[in-house]
């Protein structure tokens, strides 16, 4: 079968050549023909443009910067959605905006073909070695008839729902690990002014609580269950930490910016009365200001965190 790329960057690459290893004809398109070129001399087959990309194709797959050049690539009359035949499926990987992800899966659809998105999440290392979780959004017929073929690039493939629901949850990954990262940062430069030895420092955070479980799974403890009146630490007590933390920031001249936020919720938290809940109860008001309202059952919970693959 043959298996349409385009996109021959630090993530396209292995998934290109994870397609050659395991036995597909693979043609590929990239904007500048000499980074592909290694993987024609790797047995990959060269498509100058959009049409000889898509002839012959079932599959597509895409992986490209952002919307810009995915918009690019798709649109217009020398662009994929004006080449692919009737019954063509496109797997786009491009981190983008959901909006414009469900706009270009509907005007595929009105030329017959069908598109899911497919962000992954591993980096260039993952992509080479397989160890790759790959997100999937679009028809769930659409998602079996990949499936077999998704699985070749990926160790962990899951289905999130309609078309666009998977960068959804790329881009709430993505904000997610950069925001943790700031806070690390933060607190790591922290102990540092302080006078701790930076690796010190770390090992130390990582045999504490929260180095040693998942930042993700911890909000199953109370977060995601809605049981803040069931407290593994008071708010109060919680709050009292991260005030001395900013106390010591101001102390040593270290911006505490992430924190001074922290504290603010957590403060106004408690002036709601609501000190003696667990120290989680805080982030209700980010629930509140969102008009959202998040509560899923502990046997739910508890499933995933039993069958899900570390």
């Amino acid at each position: 079968m043959r298996i349409g790329f385009i996109g021959a960057g630090a993530i396209g690459a292995p998934l290109v050549r994870n397609l050659l290893k395991a036995g597909y004809d693979v043609a590929v398109h990239n904007r500048r023909q000499s980074t592909a070129q290694p993987l024609v001399d790797a047995g990959a087959i060269w498509a100058p443009d959009m049409k000889s990309l898509a002839e012959g194709a079932k599959f597509i797959f895409s992986a490209l910067p952002g919307p810009a050049e995915q918009a690019a690539v798709y649109r217009g009359p020398d662009g994929l959605i004006a080449h692919c035949a009737p019954g063509t499926i496109l797997l786009d990987m491009t981190t983008s905006s959901p909006r414009l992800v469900r706009e270009l899966a509907a005007e595929f659809e009105a030329v017959g073909c069908e598109m899911m998105d497919t962000p992954v999440s591993g980096g260039p290392k993952g992509a080479a070695t397989r160890k790759l979780a790959v997100l999937v959004g679009g028809k769930p017929a659409v998602f079996e008839a990949a499936r077999a073929l998704l699985d070749v690039i990926g160790d962990q493939v899951r289905y999130i729902g309609p078309v666009g629901d998977a960068s959804v949850v790329k881009l709430a990954h993505n904000c997610a690990n950069y925001g943790i990262q700031a806070v690390l940062a933060e607190v790591m430069t922290l102990g540092v002014r302080a006078g701790v030895d930076p690796a010190v420092l770390w090992g130390a955070l990582r045999q504490g609580s929260l180095g040693r479980q998942r930042a993700v799974d911890r909000l199953a403890d109370q977060f995601l269950p809605a049981e803040f009146d069931k407290p593994n630490f008071t708010l109060l007590l919680a709050q009292k930490d991260v005030r001395l933390a900013t106390e010591l920031g101001r102390e040593i001249d270290v911006p505490m910016r992430m924190a001074s936020l922290t504290y603010a919720d957590m403060t106004e938290a408690v002036n709601r009365g609501w000190g003696a809940r667990d120290s989680r109860a805080a982030l209700i008001l980010q629930q509140e200001r969102s008009n959202v309202a998040i509560k899923v059952p502990r046997e739910v919970l508890d499933g995933i965190l039993k069958n899900e693959p570390i």
